[in-house]
């Protein structure tokens, strides 16, 4: 090696920090929409008032040749519920045959104790058994920060359990437990309609039909009540103009008596 050739200077490279790209898919929003009636329960001690509700639920799905997707969620008019609550996603990987039921987060709904976990659950066993009947279902982790108390953890037990699911705990203090299905065929894809009743359109139109006619009926009603109210007050104000003359014409008599007998 003579003096003017130098060695090349080898600079170490820093691995570029690897930045999360977000799948297309997490962004869509809801495509089609249905009505859903929650049947009025008696209270409960812990949930409390369990009122006749109506909720929508909002789908979204995709498909192409590596995977297909289904998110379900739940939306009320006075929703203040988080983000990650009443929302579950069904994820199909054609490639490993498998499913993925809300990989990220165990399901959670609100309000609580009423029957909408089974039904969500339900909605995405129908969804899947339709052409992935033959798919293994990936196993969840289940931790006991993700049920508010222990009854709250035994409902999400049962509800899982009633869906097919086998939750199986790995410690006597019941801290996490693994929830594992076999295949997509062994989920089951009814729930307590008692609770829960999918409404159809035609129905939610007939039902918003009867309900306008309703209001139009309750206003004539209104109407009518307000006019006889008018009526009998200008009866009230005519009696006492009346009696207040009786009373007058009663004084002024009885002074001209008075007047007549002391002349």
């Amino acid at each position: 090696m003579t003096a003017d050739t130098a060695e090349p200077i080898h600079t170490p490279v820093e691995p570029e920090d690897v930045v999360a790209v977000e799948h297309p898919w997490i962004s869509l929003k809801p495509e089609t929409f249905q009505l859903i009636r929650l049947s009025a329960l008696p209270a409960d001690r812990e949930t409390g008032l369990r009122p006749l509700r109506f909720i929508s639920l909002e789908r979204v799905e995709r498909h192409n040749a590596e995977e297909s997707f289904l998110r379900l969620t739940l939306n009320m008019p006075d929703n203040k519920a988080q983000q990650d609550i009443n929302t579950l996603e069904i994820w199909a990987d054609h490639q490993r045959k498998e499913v993925r039921i809300n990989p990220d987060l165990p399901l959670r709904t609100d309000p609580g104790n009423r029957g909408l976990g089974r039904f969500m659950l339900a909605q995405a066993a129908q969804w899947a058994q339709k052409k992935y009947n033959h798919y293994t279902v990936a196993s969840q982790t289940l931790l006991v920060k993700h049920a508010s108390n222990d009854a709250a953890r035994i409902r999400r037990d049962h509800a899982l359990q009633a869906q097919g699911f086998t939750v199986e705990y790995e410690d006597a203090v019941k801290m996490r437990a693994s929830c594992t299905v076999g295949r997509v065929s062994e989920l089951h894809n009814d729930w307590n309609e008692k609770k829960i009743t999918l409404i159809s359109t035609l129905d939610t139109a007939a039902m918003l039909q009867k309900a306008d006619q309703s209001l139009h009926e309750k206003n004539a009603q209104i109407k009518t009540y307000h006019d006889q109210v008018q009526q009998l007050k200008s009866e009230d104000n005519t009696l006492r103009f009346t009696i207040s003359m009786l009373i007058v014409f009663a004084v002024f008599q009885a002074a001209l008596l008075i007047w007549v007998a002391t002349r």
